[in-house]
């Protein structure tokens, strides 16, 4: 075992999970596929079905264990879009439209130009959001009550007693 220098996060991204690219290096180069899970802090990317390792699995209570084909990370550099309208491999960058909106466009030798359209997918929540508020959020009732008068410049003082429901001025 060596030494291994710590990679640089990639601080803008252009891969999204939903994503149609092709893998340009590799035991699987030229094969396409979706981006199925993006993780950032290793420069990462997950392609359905696509490079494919086996992994032995210890058996368990509730696993039977054995030798199980899953799908290995593959990094982001290894890999390019599609160009939606000529199916070719083609580098991003981005532009604004006439009304502002910001779109990935397609570029390089072989691309045409082409936006290359938000996926579906992410519209969809991985962790949905939790409706009931916990111990540390704070009641509706306190966050609309008025702690200010902009006409009189003065602000009502609050005391500790507010996360007990207790307000006094």
């Amino acid at each position: 075992m060596g030494w291994k220098a710590v990679q640089e996060v990639f601080k803008h991204w252009k891969i999204l999970r939903g994503d149609k690219v092709m893998i340009v290096v590799g035991k699987d180069k030229g094969q396409t596929g979706t981006v199925t899970r993006v993780i950032r802090k290793d420069n990462h990317i997950i392609i359905e079905g696509r490079n494919l390792v086996k992994k032995h699995i210890k058996r368990t209570e509730g696993n039977p264990g054995g030798i199980v084909t899953m799908e290995a990370p593959i990094h982001v550099s290894n890999v390019q879009h599609i160009d939606p309208v000529t199916g070719s491999p083609c580098r991003v960058t981005y532009r604004f439209l006439e009304d502002g909106t910001k779109v990935r466009v397609t570029a390089g030798k072989l691309a045409s130009g082409s936006i290359i359209p938000r996926p579906e997918i992410l519209k969809l929540r991985k962790k949905p959001r939790s409706a009931e508020g916990g111990l540390k959020d704070t009641a509706k009732e306190d966050v609309l009550e008025k702690t200010y008068d902009p006409a009189t410049g003065k602000g009502v003082i609050l005391s500790y007693n507010i996360f007990r429901g207790l307000a006094t001025n």
